[in-house]
Formats: structure tokens, C-alpha cells, sequence
């Protein structure tokens, strides 16, 4: 089953998103409580933020990290190589392993991109042992993620094309309060603990965040790359008298809150 977010070109991806997924890992894989020497899955690694940050903190003894997208898999094996880790390209709603192969499976950033979340974290549960941890975290794309929000609102005021592409992006499953906490009780997980976790976004400035937008990398992209040259510029300048807000452009600092979930296989 397909993700369904736009996957073009590493790259882009790494300045759109990557970036901000290493800065919020470490705070996820506290709360995740991922011991060393565990056997780990990283469901949906992307890059590889998550599954680099796992390497540098927490010393398992081994590794796997899946995702659909080939693209980004070759980025990820590019960025570094390790005994102890292993890439596949997998779908999270069937994953490729037995029951119980792992001590701990972690998805950082992906649930919400995938068409059946409570499937993908049902397949998360099974692949972890007994007393292993299933973790997820995703973002609060309603309340808490304001560089979509300034994206998506300026986008709908500009084309009531938008406003579909808007609400779907604002309401994606598994993103809004105590959700991912339901779907982790349904799924049979117990002792189950949710969090907000909280990270800045920093940009040196509008080309920083316009341009991997403009290469049309992730939902922001899917929407602008194919407008035709008038529409395109208009959304350039109406986003970028947002970002600057009356100042000269430069560094701006967006909050971004995602929602994190952990639970115990009984």
C-alpha cells in the first residue's frame, strides 16, 4: 500500500523535511524509551533521520529500516553504512518479517501518510515481541504546524482549487488529539502513553523554504509544481509576504508540534 506523499527527489525531501525529522528524533527516541542492544525497526525511515539518530544514541544490535519509497532508500544507504543496519524497501501495512522479530518497532513522521494507519500500526505490533515497545509520532498538522498552515491557508485564499488539498492535508488521519492513542489501544497494545512533542523550524530565509516547494517534493509540492506560471508566481509572492510579515527576508523560527505515541505488545 503506497504512501501517499510526493517523493521526487531526496534532496528537496532533505530541506523540506529531513532536517526537521533529525532535530525532533532525539526527543521521540526519549520518549519512545528505546534501550541499547535492542533489535529495532524503523517503519518508514525516509532518509534516515530516525534510523542515524538510533545508531548515534541508543547502540542497537540490530537494525532495520524500511520504507516505500526506492528514492529515498538510496539516499539513505549513501549517508552511511553499518554492520548492524540493514534498508528495505517494505510496505508498512504488510511488512516483510515473522511475529515477534523484533524488541521494538518506531515510525517517525510517516503514519499519517499512509492510506490505512491503524493496518500499518496493527503490522508494527505484530513484528514486536512480547513486552517489546511500538512508537509512532506524527505531526499535529491541524494545530501545531505552522509553516503548513501559513502554506495551505495562503494556498485557499489564493484558489478555492485548494481548499480540498488544504482540508485533506489538515485532517490527516491519526493527527489529531488523542487519536494516535485510540488507534494504539484498538491495535491491542497496552500501557499506552502519549506526548507533544515540540521543535523549531529555522529558515535563513523565504528561498529556503520555497525552493524544495517549488521542485515539488511533498504534499506543498504536489500542489504547487503543477500551476501554471501566473498561479505559481501568485502563490510565490502571497507566501512570501507572509514569511517576511512586513520585515526584510531573512531567518524566521516556525514552531512545529507533533503528536507522539508509545504502547507495550502483551
Amino acid at each position: 500500500m503506497p504512501s501517499n506523499f510526493n517523493a521526487l527527489n531526496a534532496a528537496a525531501y532533505e530541506q523540506m523535511m529531513g532536517r526537521w525529522s533529525r532535530r525532533l528524533a532525539p526527543l521521540f527516541i526519549d520518549f519512545a524509551g528505546v534501550q541499547e542492544g535492542e533489535r529495532l525497526i524503523d517503519v518508514g525511515c525516509g532518509t534516515g533521520s530516525l534510523t542515524f539518530a538510533l545508531l548515534a544514541g541508543r547502540n542497537p544490535a540490530a537494525l532495520t529500516a524500511i520504507d516505500y519509497s526506492e528514492l529515498y532508500l538510496e539516499a539513505a544507504r549513501a549517508a552511511g553504512t553499518d554492520p548492524r543496519l540493514r534498508f528495505e524497501q517494505a510496505d508498512a501495512c504488510a511488512l516483510p518479517f515473522a511475529d515477534g522479530a523484533f524488541d521494538g518497532a518506531l515510525s517517525l513522521l510517516m503514519l499519517h501518510f499512509v492510506p490505512r494507519p491503524e493496518l500499518a500500526a496493527a503490522e508494527m505490533r505484530r513484528v514486536v515481541r512480547r513486552g517489546g515497545t511500538v512508537a509512532a509520532a506524527v505531526w499535529d498538522t491541524y494545530g501545531g504546524f505552522v509553516m503548513q498552515r501559513m502554506f495551505w491557508d495562503t494556498a485557499a485564499l489564493l484558489d478555492p482549487a485548494a481548499e480540498a488539498a488544504r482540508a485533506e492535508n489538515y485532517m490527516r488521519p491519526a493527527t489529531r488529539p488523542n487519536e494516535l492513542r485510540e488507534m494504539w489501544r484498538r491495535v491491542g497494545l497496552e500501557d499506552v502513553r502519549d506526548a507533544m512533542l515540540t521543535i523549531r523550524m529555522e529558515y535563513a530565509s523565504f528561498d529556503d523554504l520555497w525552493s524544495p516547494i517549488a521542485a515539488g517534493e511533498g504534499s506543498m509540492g504536489k500542489y504547487a509544481a503543477p500551476l501554471d506560471p501566473d498561479g505559481r508566481a501568485a502563490l510565490e509572492r502571497a507566501l512570501r509576504f507572509a514569511y517576511e510579515a512586513g520585515k526584510p527576508d531573512g531567518p524566521r523560527s516556525f514552531a512545529a508540534v507533533a503528536w507522539a505515541c508509545r504502547g507495550t505488545v502483551a
